[in-house]
């Protein structure tokens, strides 16, 4: 069964040699390796299955389409499902040195005779309160396991509404989505446009699939027309008026912060039209809360 992974990833690998594999996949890699090695592959093969199947879609997601955010969120699911089948495997290794730890412990009781009598009472208490924290644990990993997986879903689907509304990128501040200052207000003003509502009513519901201890921020940018604090001034009011709408369509406004750079940190030059409009914008940015 091994070879044929193993000969399966080759192959995905292969159709991927004049691409750079994103951090997410590399990672996936790297966690099949280290699970294929290690406990897991005796004493959870099934949950080991599972991750090295979700890994060959990442793989597939690479192959046919390069780096996409699809091919980074299959990747991120199978790294956190070979983390999953080694904290299984563990878990189950642990229960089996208790369980092995409490057969001795009979087995001494048994051959003390007469003195373990009185105290029978006593061990059998002691197993049956190990044994239910035992099966409490094993519940607390699997409802734990459950939930960041049913988080992780929510995330994607998150990221894959974002990018439907604009562009959007990963950088190591997290990820960022951007809007068109052109689509969100009229020149020189920071008054939110009719169609401006309609597109943040949308970004509000994907960022409510978000994690909710993640953080999000809003820029606002300008061009170089004008006097630089009178951009500044502008951007500020802009990323505020952003930021008010979607706290008033449910973000909570203790997640969710906005400041303005003015004419700074261009992405295009301003020299041209184009490259102007492109710098108004507004980036929301969404950093995950840290461990």
């Amino acid at each position: 069964m091994r070879t044929f992974y193993t000969a399966a990833l080759v192959l995905l690998a292969a159709g991927c040699a004049t691409a750079i594999p994103p951090k997410e996949l590399l990672d996936a890699r790297a966690a099949d390796k280290r699970a294929s090695e290690g406990v897991a592959a005796r004493l959870n093969p099934a949950d080991l299955h599972n991750a090295k199947t979700s890994l060959q879609e990442a793989e597939r997601a690479f192959a046919d389409k390069g780096d996409t955010q699809e091919a980074r969120d299959l990747s991120y699911t199978a790294d956190l499902r070979f983390q999953t089948a080694e904290s299984r495997a563990r878990a189950l290794e642990t229960n089996a040195d208790k369980a092995r730890t409490i057969a001795q412990m009979q087995a001494n009781i048994a051959a003390n005779g007469q003195r373990a009598n009185a105290n029978l009472g006593r061990a059998n208490e002691q197993i049956a309160n190990q044994g239910q924290a035992l099966k409490n644990q094993g519940q607390m990993l699997q409802d734990e396991t459950q939930r960041r997986l049913e988080a992780e879903k929510r995330a994607a689907q998150s990221a894959a509404d974002l990018a439907r509304l604009g562009a959007v990128k990963n950088e190591p501040r997290g990820m960022v989505l951007t809007l068109s200052g052109g689509v969100l207000f009229v020149t020189n003003k920071a008054e939110l446009l009719p169609a401006a509502q309609v597109k943040l009513n949308e970004v509000a519901d994907a960022l409510i699939k978000q994690d909710p201890t993640s953080k999000i921020m809003v820029e606002g940018y300008t061009d170089s027309q004008g006097a630089a604090a009178y951009n500044q001034e502008l951007s500020q009011r802009r990323a505020k008026a952003v930021r008010d709408y979607l706290v008033s369509r449910g973000i909570a406004s203790d997640r969710i912060s906005s400041e303005g750079f003015g004419l700074t940190k261009p992405v295009a030059d301003n020299g041209s039209a184009e490259g102007r409009a492109n710098n108004r914008r507004v980036e929301i940015v969404i950093t995950p809360a840290k461990p």
